[in-house]
């Protein structure tokens, strides 16, 4: 999965949005950012590993925010398999 299919897939952002995505089967595909703190996305990989959610990587925070369509950098953003209602 590219970062181009999270401009119009249903997604959310943040380290604590994805991880309760993941926690919830509700993550189709996590995407995190290389520069982003290691602390922050170490254990977020470590549970998409547990869960068996494939990762994929942008290159930074600010390419990651943008393809997600917000003005700022994300460190993480998750594809979902389900449109939130």
């Amino acid at each position: 999965m590219t970062l181009d299919a999270l401009k119009s897939a249903s997604r959310v952002m943040g380290i604590k949005q994805v991880s309760k995505a993941v926690k919830r089967g509700d993550a189709e595909c996590v995407f995190v950012a290389d520069d982003a703190d290691e602390r922050v996305i170490g254990p977020l990989q470590i549970l998409c590993r547990e869960q068996d959610v494939p990762v994929e990587h942008a290159a930074t925070m600010a390419d990651l925010g943008n393809a997600c369509g917000i003005e700022v950098g994300a460190a993480a953003a998750a594809v979902l398999k389900q449109p939130i209602c």
